[in-house]
């Protein structure tokens, strides 16, 4: 059975890091296009970046510079690295892993993503 488990969200100031994390299981996650997604309150989903099998990255233009997407294959876990964040970055953000080839953030539907995870609340404060 697949599994996506997000874990390592929390609170934190303006300004600060924080650096969520996903851990698969029941599938060799380096073959997948991986990606983390966001929901804010009254907003619909948005991709907030991708990474493919070969390490290669797109990311949204509200986090590019700040955001880092990152994975272990030996420990078939994704990561987020997030710098300098912001209170509009406020929202659960998800894990999810698609059998397509990955493209462009922007191109990518959340329909491309065959598994998807429970999520974990990152909470900025100003």
């Amino acid at each position: 059975q697949v599994q996506l488990v997000e874990s390592g969200g929390g609170s934190v100031q303006a300004g600060g890091s924080l650096r969520p994390s996903c851990a698969a299981s029941g599938y060799n996650s380096s073959s997948f296009c991986m990606g983390w997604f966001r929901r804010a309150p009254g907003k619909e989903r948005e991709g907030v970046a991708i990474i493919d099998r070969e390490g290669s990255t797109s990311y949204a233009d509200s986090v590019k510079g700040r955001f880092t997407i990152s994975k272990d294959n030996a420990k078939n876990t994704l990561y987020l690295r997030m710098n300098t964040v912001k209170a509009e970055d406020t929202a659960l953000y998800y894990c999810a892993a698609s059998h397509f080839s990955c493209r462009p953030i922007a191109t990518m539907w959340r329909t491309d993503f065959d598994y998807w995870g429970q999520g974990t609340q990152v909470t900025v404060s100003s």
